[in-house]
């Protein structure tokens, strides 16, 4: 019996949380649709595919400055920007670190989406397994490409095309 009402209370506060989530959506893509410059940045970042409306909305809220930056600074303020850990003769491996976080974890699962079903993307992700790189190093990778791919369309003001080979 006490199964039955802690799985009752667990399906309520599930719901509840599932309505707090969907007004929070609705909010973000309200306050984007009142700016046309924010509204224009959410069409260009969800024309890429892997990027929903939600990742457009991180992408907006987390790296506002996306479109004004170079592509190196783009990456390394996603903290996606490779970094050397060499010393003298000694070559270390080369890891990520600083950036923004959050934002590092809101590209995760486009990446994942993107190294799939965005062409470009996987052809990328496939050559970098072919290469012998590990799973993760090759969706970081795909990661830094998102940033540096969203930052340039911002800047040419255009939507995403799938390259025809």
């Amino acid at each position: 019996m006490t199964l039955a009402l802690l799985e009752t209370q667990h399906k309520a506060c599930l719901r509840q949380i599932e309505k707090q989530l969907t007004a929070l959506e609705a909010e973000m893509q309200g306050l984007i649709a009142t700016e046309p410059q924010l509204a224009r940045k959410s069409a260009i970042l969800s024309s890429i595919k892997g990027i929903s409306r939600i990742t457009a909305a991180a992408l907006i809220a987390e790296i506002p400055e996306l479109g004004s930056l170079e592509a190196k600074q783009a990456a390394s303020l996603a903290g996606l920007a490779p970094i050397a850990r060499d010393s003298g003769a000694w070559k270390g491996k080369r890891f990520i670190q600083g950036g923004r976080k959050f934002l590092r974890e809101a590209l995760y699962m486009p990446a994942l989406v993107a190294s799939r079903f965005n062409p470009d993307l996987a052809a990328k992700y496939k050559a970098l397994k072919a290469a012998g790189k590990p799973s993760k190093v090759a969706l970081t990778a795909i990661m830094r490409k998102l940033v540096i791919l969203a930052n340039a369309l911002i800047q040419e003001d255009r939507m995403w095309q799938e390259q025809r080979p």
